[in-house]
């Protein structure tokens, strides 16, 4: 058996040992990008080689699944696998993640302690060195604020579906208590509570470093019927919540030399190339302002098509910082160049 398919054999185990309620043939051919005669001559070989494979039948529906997981041959990381965890537990540190990072350095951390000692001598030298010969860059703009707390009390709210509590300093009412139905959080350059304030109906994003006194609530608290929070998510450019505008934006020909192919301004965007070889983005979205704060580094490259407000809003953002920095300084002399 070539190696590829042996290794394909082992990643649908590992996914049948790491499903409590097990999954069906479309699931793993789903997860393996395989169609399904293929997923079934797997399973079949994944049951010859792993005896302990269970068939589960709920509604004439079978679902398959490994009791008691691999042993530890089986389940022996890479040198890869660990270095992109500790890359990624090393990039959120850099952005202020602090909390994200200790719990994927833990995770590492229990990774490593289950190996056997031989397959750790054996990867760690390589680990360290290209640890050495990798980093993350750091970029401008804000460091999210994680406190420990905050995120432990959402998140249990969330799993026993309960109201919130807190002093939003924020917003149209800054320091007066709010009560919340908690929907998620969203992580990024800021970190928000997705929350429902009792009593309105839509959901709104509040930052977590503006959340004081946060508490759990008796109050029990479902989500809307349909809610999706990748789906809220992408309703924004950035994280401003505010009216959807329908989005036009050409990006002459010499902005898409500029790496334009790899570039996405929002999940659901369309592009039409042009015939003078510029090309038209297309989406809906909330958030012009810090999209129009985005476009700034687009400098000539770019041309709002629509929404009218958010050109009006760019050109007066332009304006405003054109005339701060043309500003004399107390100490330049008159006729002084700024």
């Amino acid at each position: 058996m070539r190696h590829e398919k042996a290794q394909r054999l082992l990643d649908m185990a590992r996914l049948m040992a790491s499903s409590a309620e097990g999954l069906t043939l479309d699931e793993l051919a789903l997860e393996l990008s395989v169609g399904r005669r293929t997923a079934e001559r797997m399973r079949d070989a994944v049951e010859a080689v792993f005896p302990q494979m269970e068939t589960l039948v709920e509604g004439g529906v079978k679902r398959f699944r490994i009791r008691g997981g691999l042993d530890g041959f089986a389940q022996a990381p890479t040198t890869e696998e660990l270095l992109a965890a500790a890359t990624a537990a090393e990039g959120l540190r850099q952005q202020g993640a602090h909390v994200r990072a200790q719990a994927l350095e833990q995770l590492l951390r229990k990774v490593q302690s289950a190996m056997r000692s031989a397959a750790l001598q054996r990867v760690v030298p390589d680990l360290e060195a290209l640890m050495r010969a990798e980093w993350i860059a750091v970029q401008a703009g804000p460091r999210p604020i994680e406190d420990e707390r905050t995120l432990a009390t959402i998140r249990q709210a969330l799993m026993a579906m309960r109201a919130l509590r807190f002093v939003y300093h924020g917003g149209s009412r800054p320091g007066q208590a709010r009560s919340v139905g908690p929907l998620g959080i969203m992580f990024g350059r800021i970190n928000y509570l997705v929350a429902l304030e009792l009593g309105f109906g839509t959901p709104k994003s509040w930052r977590l470093d503006r959340i004081e006194s946060l508490e759990i609530l008796p109050e029990s608290f479902s989500p809307p019927s349909g809610f999706d929070l990748g789906a809220f998510a992408n309703q924004s450019f950035g994280y401003y919540q505010s009216d959807m505008a329908d989005v036009a934006l050409r990006v002459l020909k010499h902005g898409i030399r500029d790496d334009f192919a790899n570039w996405r301004f929002n999940p659901n965007q369309s592009v039409e190339y042009e015939p003078d070889g510029s090309a038209v983005v297309s989406f809906r979205a909330a958030g012009m302002r810090e999209l129009a704060w985005h476009l700034f580094s687009w400098g000539d490259k770019i041309e709002v098509l629509a929404p009218d407000a958010l050109r009006r809003l760019l050109v007066d953002e332009l304006e405003a910082a054109l005339a701060h920095h043309r500003r004399r300084r107390p100490d330049q002399k008159e006729g002084a160049e700024v």
